[in-house]
């Protein structure tokens, strides 16, 4: 559905854009910058309708559920939080003991809330640009 909505709002600056010439205005200074306003408009809504169809995030398309991510299970022995500089993510250090060995996980953002210290949890998380970004919690 936003798919189609973001191809109507392309299409529809594009009418605003005849209604000028029809009217005869596309050579006056209003009707010209006018045109290029919905131009633009109307090339911004276009390539993100375009992106979304080539990235593949159609509903039917997409993955769902366990598909989209991997799922670690284990006791939370620590959560350190980092803020990053500016234009960088916040970065979350978190400790699972599953077993024999600790496993160590490196999140986006701040889960010392959503991971409490000494919970038994199951993560469903998702690797995004080289840090992992949590998608659900289960808490056992």
């Amino acid at each position: 559905m936003g798919l189609i909505t973001t191809f109507v709002l392309a299409l529809l600056p594009l009418l605003g854009i005849a209604w000028i010439v029809i009217s005869g205005m596309l050579f006056t200074v209003d009707g010209l910058f006018m045109s290029l306003i919905l131009i633009t408009i109307s090339g911004i809504c276009g390539t993100m309708g375009l992106y979304e169809i080539f990235k593949g995030n159609l509903p039917s398309g997409g993955k769902t559920g366990a598909a989209a991510g991997a799922v670690q299970r284990g006791r939370v022995q620590s959560v350190e939080f980092f803020e990053s500089g500016v234009g960088q993510p916040n970065k979350s250090i978190v400790t699972l003991a599953s077993g024999k060995s600790p496993v160590t996980l490196v999140f986006e953002g701040d889960l010392r809330n959503a991971l409490p210290v000494g919970q038994k949890v199951e993560v469903t998380l998702r690797k995004t640009s080289g840090y992992n970004v949590l998608l659900h919690v289960s808490y056992a």
